[in-house]
């Protein structure tokens, strides 16, 4: 089953004011259908999900696209690349039906809007962030001392400012005692996709990234295997799927029909590794079969997706911490107010 991919990318000054329409609560198009239309002759609901990026991470939304799971809904879903946190906006807009991403984005997003997003069906379960070294210039030792003596004084690529593989950098560099401010150089591009470019020309000493990034830089003799796992943490509401609080109200029937999907795929992906490994050759045609093997492998190793869905309340509090001492979220937060697992708990119930 094939699929539309269109790809947004905001300047600074458009994430700005994007910013700025969250925070005044501007929903833009406020019924129901914004991000949704009729697919045609084909008789299928269209649905469109914005995404942060194209990686492996969000294989299991690629495998209820291409194996059909969301056809059998009734649905037909479009992917928006939307980069440089615009992602999130595109749902407060309605030219997205629902968002890929982490739940501290949404937290960020809700504050000051009358419509807030909820996330409905966890995807990445784990904190899907790597840190890899320059070829040759790896830590010898994994105590803290090692790493805190390694990172001190190094230019560091952490991606945008306010996503979460920046936070969790900067958060363990607190943790490690090291000022983000003063004894690093943090480098934020808000294009992700270059994370392997910059190390390899020499603007950045580390980066952190997740797959295929990891894949493509050892491919190409950029860095070798990471130094540095955050899925150490264990449970970590990363990517789940979110939508709009109005959607929820509106049209519960759509949101659990795409939830649907999502859980059959979370189960199919842990089952079929085959039909995992198709599907990731087919999004991502470029990698290399050792690099896609590659990807595949630390995804399994690492229980990288949810096995059914389901957002704990451990998994959000971990992410929501991460945010909290870096400072970018100030104010408190609910369970209840971020996530809503009526529709999972459906699925369940089958």
């Amino acid at each position: 089953m094939m699929k539309n991919v269109r790809t947004i990318k905001l300047s600074g000054v458009m994430v700005l004011i994007s910013a700025m329409l969250l925070l005044a609560g501007c929903g833009g198009k406020d019924d129901v259908g914004a991000g949704a239309a009729a697919a045609g002759g084909e008789g299928l609901k269209k649905l469109i999900i914005a995404e942060p990026l194209h990686y492996t991470g969000y294989l299991p939304l690629y495998v209820a696209q291409r194996e059909g799971y969301f056809a059998e809904e009734g649905l037909k879903v479009e992917m928006l690349q939307a980069a440089g946190g615009a992602h999130v906006t595109s749902v407060v807009s309605g030219d997205a039906w629902g968002v890929i991403g982490g739940p501290e984005s949404n937290a960020l997003a809700n504050q000051g809007n009358s419509d807030p997003i909820i996330s409905v069906s966890n995807v990445v379960n784990r904190a899907n962030v790597y840190l890899m070294a320059k070829k040759g210039t790896a830590p010898e030792g994994s105590s803290d001392g090692d790493l805190k003596a390694f990172l001190n004084g190094k230019k560091i690529n952490v991606g945008r400012h306010g996503g979460t593989p920046n936070l969790l950098t900067q958060y363990l560099l607190l943790e490690l005692g090291l000022d983000p401010q003063k004894d690093v150089q943090l480098l934020e591009p808000s294009d992700a996709s270059t994370v392997v470019a910059t190390v390899q020309q020499g603007a950045a000493d580390i980066a952190n990234g997740a797959e295929p990034q990891i894949s493509d830089g050892i491919d190409k003799g950029v860095w070798g295997e990471p130094f540095y796992k955050f899925h150490d943490m264990g449970d970590y509401a990363y990517s789940v799927l979110s939508v709009k609080k109005s959607t929820i109200e509106k049209d519960p029937e759509t949101v659990q029909k795409a939830v649907n999907a999502v859980v059959k795929a979370l189960k199919a992906i842990q089952q079929d590794k085959e039909m995992a490994m198709k599907v990731l050759k087919a999004e991502f045609p470029t990698l290399s079969d050792t690099a896609a093997k590659a990807a595949l492998d630390r995804a399994y190793q690492d229980q990288l997706w949810s096995p059914d869905g389901m957002i704990s309340k451990e998994a959000l509090d971990k992410d929501m911490n991460v945010m909290i001492k870096t400072g970018i979220y100030k104010g408190e937060y609910t369970y209840d107010g971020l996530v809503d697992m009526q529709f999972v708990n459906k699925t369940a119930e089958k």
